[in-house]
């Protein structure tokens, strides 16, 4: 029985932490729920913001930081739900060191703050991997936008344009702007609530450029190609500074990990057959 307990507690800390990695789907919670009371559906939905409005937890778990992370990421969690999760997934691993070992208090406590802090781990490698992303589309988008722009199109319907040549974050984000302007929002400040959210330096580069050009009255292609020039430069920069660093990253490994191997397999069987002739 202890076992068991001990599975089912596990089992909840993934389902807990699963909720944050994965976007819920509307239709799978409604089968799930459907035989359910309506006031406990309702109280089970809205526990986990209850808990996450504490005052006290979210200037524990800045609330700010987290919101800012979920929004790198793209995801439809509020900040309230996260910390209510990374409420339930401690206590989950608490429960679960305490039935499967009722003697190991401080191990109860590191695999309880463990979980409790998975859901930023996951949150924070999705937004990482989502920018990264994003940043990889950014010099296509650029000559996306030259030759739309090239074609005698105005900003805001080059910029629709060159989404539509896009797979991948920056394209979901760029779609989003545009549909926004299209029910009536200024695309100047749709541009730059993308800078603002992805925080991406070449990115950011763009929506200046796009605004200078449209104020200025200047050519948005000639602009354009040349900040991709210069982007695809500044990239390649970097890249052969990080291949430059790479032998001192590798002194690391070779000295700990492969030198010893390699003197234990040379030298220590010479120092024993030395040893052996001298005796």
């Amino acid at each position: 029985m202890p076992a068991l307990a001990g599975l089912l507690s596990a089992l909840s800390v993934l389902l807990l932490v699963g909720a944050v990695s994965a976007r819920r789907d509307p239709l799978s919670v409604a089968l799930v729920l459907r035989s359910a009371d309506p006031g406990k559906r309702r109280s089970v939905a809205a526990l986990p913001r209850r808990l996450g409005t504490s005052p006290m937890l979210r200037r524990l778990v800045r609330a700010d930081r987290l919101r800012e992370r979920l929004r790198a990421a793209g995801w439809k969690v509020s900040v309230d739900e996260l910390i209510g999760t990374k409420v339930g997934a401690g206590f989950a691993g608490v429960a679960t060191v305490g039935v499967l070992a009722p003697g190991l208090a401080p191990l109860a406590l590191l695999v309880g703050a463990g979980a409790f802090l998975a859901p930023d781990l996951v949150v924070s490698r999705a937004a990482r991997s989502r920018l990264r992303k994003a940043d990889a589309e950014v010099p296509e988008f650029l000559d996306l936008l030259a030759a739309s722009s090239s074609a005698g199109l105005a900003a805001p319907a080059a910029i629709a344009r060159a989404s539509t040549g896009l797979r991948g974050p920056l394209a979901d984000e760029l779609g989003s702007a545009s549909a926004a302007v299209g029910i009536g929002g200024r695309w100047r400040e749709e541009l730059a609530g993308i800078g603002e959210r992805l925080r991406l330096p070449d990115l950011r580069m763009v929506v200046a450029a796009i605004t200078r050009t449209e104020s200025l009255g200047s050519s948005l292609a000639d602009a354009m190609r040349g900040l991709a020039e210069d982007v695809r430069e500044s990239r390649r920069s970097r890249a052969a500074e990080r291949a430059r660093t790479a032998p001192v990253k590798m002194l690391f490994p070779l000295v700990c990990m492969i030198l010893p191997a390699f003197l234990l397999l040379t030298v220590v069987p010479v120092l024993i057959a030395t040893l052996r002739s001298l005796r």
